[in-house]
This record gives structure tokens, sequence and C-alpha cells, in this order.
């Protein structure tokens, strides 16, 4: 090459060079400011559900001598699992090293710990090319879901578990259950649940039928409370209850159009969905109450919201409004017959029926989602088969059942032997508040 073929060459070079350089900023992922306000928004909604508005729903149900335990509880849940999560639960939960889409390996069922510590988190840090807002959002907004699956199960030992023991159980069970429940679930190609094509948009199977189950083994083996069911336990303030439940009712709709994870037509559509399911379960449970027991009640319709907006939850990214109408009215009336009938007639002691609505919700919309998110129903989902993708989600309902009954019942047992889970005798009778905290929720 002659030098003026050289010195010809670097010319052109130097007028392709900033065109590639502008090519390849072009190409890079940008944050979308419209997406990151509404997931920061989505993010404090989802906590608002836990911290008050599950903390007062739960704690107006109790016995006025157990109200501050119950709150505690869940301000305790949300302390722990915040750090929990930093140390190394989003590793747990969406680390994706080793998987591969159709390869069933130990990275199927629980991530790494490439994540652990936030290791590598920047605030240059996006979700991905398709999802453009900060990660540090995403790891907030899924450190609250991990916050509420937990603090649900309260609902289910209410008045009787140690603090104690509490702490020390909500820590394993996050981290033997709820984590790897979520990878396989919500990971991507590779994970088990996932790579099955279980529809679950928000949560039905990592939060309700997770912590459902988890709530029913737990009241199971610590034992009923003393005096149930021939003891009258009426809740001492049907008011907080209420409150809470319409925190819960506004707070979901960061829990499902959030997990969209963009401001788009998804999120508006499960926004709508969300509540015309909740409005319909609400009226459901009421009805059926009403017919049942002559009058319709304050905590059955607050019941009813919440057992609405459990179910709709695995389906409000692919159903439409008509589906959610089903899935709404299904599942007030056989929620309020789980929490009623079925709890009488088998004799647990689900204390604020944890199991009966969410573990029941969550399955009857887990269920149902296969059916109302085909397109032919009016959902918007890719479903062309229905009878094959409710067989999908009934396998993914049935391995969550089978996974956390076991390792709830392990864990309880375990902890049982090492700690003891229950308070003592004297200690239910004086009620939680004084005995765990030295505390009363009412000095008169």
């Amino acid at each position: 090459m002659t030098l003026r073929q050289f010195a010809g060459l670097g010319a052109l070079l130097s007028l392709a060079l900033p065109g590639l350089a502008m090519a390849e900023e072009a190409a890079a992922p940008v944050l979308n400011s419209g997406d990151t306000a509404w997931m920061l928004t989505a993010t404090a909604l989802v906590l608002f559900m836990t911290i008050p508005g599950l903390a007062l729903f739960y704690g107006g149900m109790v016995r006025s001598k157990n109200i501050l335990s119950v709150m505690m509880q869940c301000f305790a849940i949300t302390g722990l699992i915040s750090i929990l999560w930093m140390v190394y639960g989003y590793s747990l939960a969406f680390d994706t090293t080793g998987m591969e889409q159709g390869v069933v390996n130990f990275n199927s069922f629980v991530g790494g710990l490439s994540k652990a510590f936030l290791s590598g988190v920047t605030p240059a840090s996006l979700t991905s090319a398709t999802a453009l807002f900060p990660e540090a959002v995403f790891i907030t907004f899924q450190m609250t879901f991990a916050i509420i699956t937990p603090a649900l199960i309260v609902g289910a030992f209410a008045e009787r578990m140690k603090f104690s023991a509490m702490l020390v159980f909500m820590g394993v069970w996050f981290t033997l259950v709820y984590a790897p429940i979520a990878h396989m679930v919500w990971s991507g190609n590779g994970g088990l649940m996932w790579d099955w094509g279980v529809l679950d948009f928000a949560g039905g199977t990592v939060v309700h039928i997770n912590a459902g189950i988890a709530g029913l083994v737990a009241c199971i083996v610590l034992g009923k409370r003393k005096g149930f069911p021939t003891t009258p336990m009426a809740p001492h303030n049907l008011g907080y209850t209420l409150i809470g439940a319409a925190m819960l009712w506004v707070g979901w709709f960061g829990f499902n159009a959030g997990s969209a994870a963009a401001a788009n037509g998804t999120a508006g559509m499960a926004m709508l969905v969300t509540q015309i399911a909740t409005a319909a379960a609400a009226l459901g449970w009421m009805f059926a109450e009403w017919l049942t027991h002559g009058k319709p009640s304050a905590l059955g319709i607050a019941s009813g919201v919440v057992a609405g907006l459990v179910a709709v939850t695995p389906a409000a990214g692919t159903v439409g409004p008509m589906g959610s109408l089903i899935i709404g009215l299904a599942a007030g009336v056989i929620c309020f017959f789980c929490a009623t009938s079925l709890k009488r007639k088998l004799g647990y002691d689900d204390s604020l029926d944890a199991f009966g609505v969410h573990g029941i919700g969550g399955i009857v919309g887990a269920i149902l989602t296969g059916v109302f998110a085909a397109p032919a129903l009016g959902g918007f989902g890719t479903v062309t088969d229905i009878p094959a993708q409710v067989w999908i989600q009934f396998k993914g309902v049935a391995f969550t059942v089978v996974y956390t009954a076991v390792v709830t019942f392990i864990i309880l047992k375990v902890l049982d032997a090492i700690m003891g889970l229950r308070v003592t005798d004297e200690e239910e009778a004086v009620g939680l508040d004084l005995a765990q905290h030295n505390e009363r929720g009412y000095n008169l």
C-alpha cells in the first residue's frame, strides 16, 4: 500500500468512526423516565400493602390483647426480609447463571449468588434491553413482594406463636421456599415452571398459594388457640380491618399493574381487570353470606375484596374484562364457603383465614387464568389450547402446594424441637402484646 493509499484509507476511517460510534450509542439501552416513574410509584404502593395495609387488616381481626403482636410481626418481617433480600434473596430468585431453556438442572430450581449483596448494581444499571428502568427499582419492587408473602402467613397462626420463633421461621422459610418458587416461576428461560409455561403475572403462585399453604401447615402444626372454636374470638376493631382492606385494594394496583414493568397498555388493562375482579368478588362474598347467614357483614365484604384481589393476580396481564368478572365472582363465592363451612368441617384454626382467602383464592385464580387468558374468551394471552394450558396451570399449582407444604412442615418441626414455636398457656391467656412485647395496644 502506497503512502497516498494509506492516507486515503485513514481519511475514510476518520469519516466512518463517528458514524459507528453514533450507531453504537443509539443501540445502547436508554432509561425510560415514564416507566421508571411508574415503577417507583408501584413499588411504594406494594410496600403500602404490608405496612400499614396488612398490619391494620390483620390487627383489627384479632382480640384487643394481640393487636400489637400482629402489627409488630408485619413490621419486623418488613425489616428482616428487606435485609435478607439484599444479602442473598434477590440473587437466589433472579440470578440466571447456569440456566438454559428446556434443560432441567440445579439452577432451574434456585439461582446462584452472583448478585449476593447486590454485587455490581449501580445507579446506571438497567433491568434489561426491553424493560428500561433502573435495576435498583426492580430489586426494590420485587423486595416488596418478598416482604408481603411471609407477612400473609401471620394471619394463619395469629395469637399463639412466639415472636422469636416467628422471626427464625420467616427467615428460613423465605430462603428455602419463597426464593426458589419465585425463581422457578419468574426467572426466565431455564426456570422450571417458566419452561412449563405456567402463567403467573403478579404472584398467584409465588405469593398467594405459597403463603396460603404455608399458613395452613403452620396453623395445624401449632395447634388451635385455647378455647377454639367454643370460646368467642370476635374481631376487636372491624374499622381497622376495613381501613386495611381499602389500603390493600388501592395498593394492589401497584402489585398487578406494576408487574407489567412498564407504563403501557398491559399495565392499564391489569389495572382495569383488577378493579372489576375485586368488585365482583366483594359482591359475590357479600351475597353468598347474605343468603347463607341472613345478613351481610363488614368482615365478609372486606374478606371478599381480598379474595378478588388474590384471584385476579396471576391473570391480571392476560385476561380481559369479562374473564376478570367471572374470576372475581368465582373467588368471592368459593373463598366464602372455604373460609366458613370448610374450616368448620375440617376443624383447623386458620385464625384470620390466610389459607381460606389466599390459598384458595390463589388456586382459583391460577386455574382460571388458563381458561380466560385465551383470546377466544376475550383474553390477551397466547393460549390457543385451553385444556392444555389448564393442565399446565394445575401442574404449577400442584408442585407449589406439595413443595411448600413439605418444606414448611419440616422447617416448623425442626424449629419446634430446637426452640419451641408456641407461647405458654399463661402467655396466650394474657395476650401476646404483654407477654411478648410488654406493651398494650390500649391503655384505658
